[in-house]
């Protein structure tokens, strides 16, 4: 059974990797688009909560993207945190973290998620409930088995630091959880994804959020350098836009942190859905033509594959 006591120096340390997280991605991400900053925005709110969102937009590379820290507090967890949980029913809460979206213009570079939070809940008396959550996705629009194979085998190297057992664990939940059921269908080609995150004690779990958060940009950077200059049509352009429909749906329908966020109360709405792209589409029963690229996506791409 791991070891649930916690300090608020420990609570503090977190906080401090996390901010430090948001400054490096957000200065690798601008040196890669070359053009664009991100515009920081802080910001603090009297009914339990305060922030930091930094958002880039109309970028060389990147059309919009954001990494947000946030970290909200109050007397009483919403339901959506305590329906699946009811000994947290009535306990006062912290919950922490770096969020990231980022959502290139080029159509061959891949859309990336990151999340990376800590979550704790006190009363008086009892011991405090705490873990933390995260992990990191990719969504392509168009596949490449070399990005594929890149993305998750940094994303296993990181695991690895922690047992033979924890990549296959980590890509099967993130497998499971990015997958859109009214859709039958994945989001994209997945990565790790944890949760409830505690097993270990304090200081190892901690361990492993800095590893896998580090290796966030070693997994990513290297596919956006690589695409960031393909030439595209109109017709890829649109493909993207449509395809980002479903990161749409997928956010406002399943995503815990952004239901959280909205049933709380006390998160931020722009930060929340800072996720959204810029521009979406729907097209009315659309399928791709068979034997494009398009299509491929979904035949090769959009399925849990060993891609370490």
């Amino acid at each position: 059974m791991s070891d649930t006591s916690i300090s608020s120096a420990d609570v503090e340390r977190v906080k401090q990797y996390l901010l430090s997280l948001q400054d490096r991605i957000c200065s690798r991400l601008e040196s890669i688009d070359g053009r664009a900053k991100f515009h920081t925005d802080s910001w603090q709110r009297d009914a339990g909560g305060s922030g930091r969102s930094r958002v880039i937009s109309d970028g060389k590379v990147f059309e919009k993207g954001g990494v947000n820290f946030s970290h909200v507090f109050g007397d009483r967890l919403p339901p959506s945190a305590s329906a699946t949980r009811p000994e947290l029913a009535g306990r006062s809460f912290q919950a922490m973290g770096v969020s990231l979206v980022i959502h290139p213009d080029n159509p061959f570079v891949p859309t990336s998620h990151a999340n990376f939070r800590f979550f704790i809940a006190e009363k008086a008396g009892e011991a405090p409930v705490w873990w933390f959550g995260g992990g990191y996705d990719l969504t392509p629009y168009y596949g490449f088995e070399d990005d594929c194979q890149h993305w998750h085998r940094t994303a296993k190297i990181a695991c690895d630091n922690f047992g033979p057992e924890v990549y296959p664990r980590l890509k099967q939940e993130c497998d499971e959880y990015f997958y859109l059921k009214h859709r039958q269908e994945p989001r994209g080609i997945g990565g790790l994804f944890f949760d409830d995150f505690n097993a270990t004690g304090f200081a190892s779990s901690f361990d492993m959020v800095r590893v896998l958060g580090d290796s966030y940009l070693d997994a990513y950077c290297p596919i956006v350098e690589r695409r960031k200059d393909t030439p595209f049509s109109a017709n890829n352009k649109q493909f993207q836009c449509y395809r980002r429909g479903r990161y749409v749906e997928f956010n406002l329908v399943y995503d815990r942190g952004t239901l959280f966020g909205l049933q709380s109360g006390v998160g931020r709405i722009e930060s929340i859905l800072m996720s959204l792209p810029p521009v979406v589409r729907w097209d009315y029963n659309w399928h791709p033509e068979p034997g494009t690229e398009e299509a491929r996506l979904y035949s090769d791409f959009l399925r849990p594959r060993d891609w370490a």
